[in-house]
């Protein structure tokens, strides 16, 4: 399996595959396909992981793309950003938050993961459930706004906003902590919560989200009379 991301900040990646090889998306991911490509609707690890991506906000049901020859598959962000690929060993994990994961290689497992700070991550830009990508395989995701990595020492501590945090290695430990002082509260205008990551391991934190450019655009909202 080969592959090209291409578009600058409107990325899509584009798969090569050879007859018999696979890929999984979420159900309707692919966005165009050339070649003779069969796609399948599956559960993809039975009930219990359907169940998992559900609750994740995602669809219950994957798709799978298989090359009956030589055959190439795209699927493109939801978003302006980029796209980053992430090969996995055997047993090897991610962390990916809701509607980060594009598409992988057949094989690779998704199922629901659940952050150890449970109730204060009801309120955090995060939330307390969040997808968990498993090898061996190689899965790709989509970043919206620039993305920046960093590779934490163990114990190194990064503090950002809710929402910015992407993609961690399985190794880091994510807490939602309220933001300290009534002042900072109610006048710092960075809202009530944290995002602390705790290393060792890769992650990949996000400049824009959804979330963010909703509340700059509704100032300019015509409103409904």
């Amino acid at each position: 399996m080969q592959y090209s991301i291409e578009g600058g900040s409107l990325p899509a990646v584009i798969i090569s595959l050879n007859a018999g090889e696979k890929l999984i998306s979420e159900v309707g991911g692919r966005t165009w396909s050339r070649g003779d490509v069969t796609t399948e609707t599956t559960s993809n690890g039975g009930a219990g992981k359907a169940l998992g991506r559900m609750l994740t906000g995602e669809s219950m049901f994957m798709s799978t793309y298989t090359a009956n020859g030589p055959a190439e598959v795209a699927f493109t962000s939801s978003f302006p950003g980029r796209i980053i690929a992430r090969e996995l060993g055997p047993g090897e994990s991610v962390i990916a938050q809701k509607s980060a994961f594009l598409c992988a290689s057949y094989g690779t497992q998704l199922s629901v993961y659940v952050n150890k700070g449970v109730g204060k991550g009801l309120f955090g830009g995060e939330g307390f459930l969040m997808q968990k990508i498993t090898g061996p395989g190689i899965a790709f995701f989509e970043i919206d706004g620039y993305c920046k990595e960093y590779d934490l020492a163990p114990g190194e501590r990064i503090v950002c906003d809710t929402g910015v945090m992407a993609l961690m290695d399985e190794s880091v430990t994510m807490e939602i902590q309220s933001v300290k002082g009534l002042k900072n509260k109610m006048l710092g205008g960075e809202g009530l919560f944290d995002t602390v990551l705790v290393g060792p391991g890769k992650i990949c934190l996000q400049t824009m989200t959804v979330k963010n450019l909703a509340s700059l655009l509704i100032p300019f909202l015509p409103l409904k009379k």
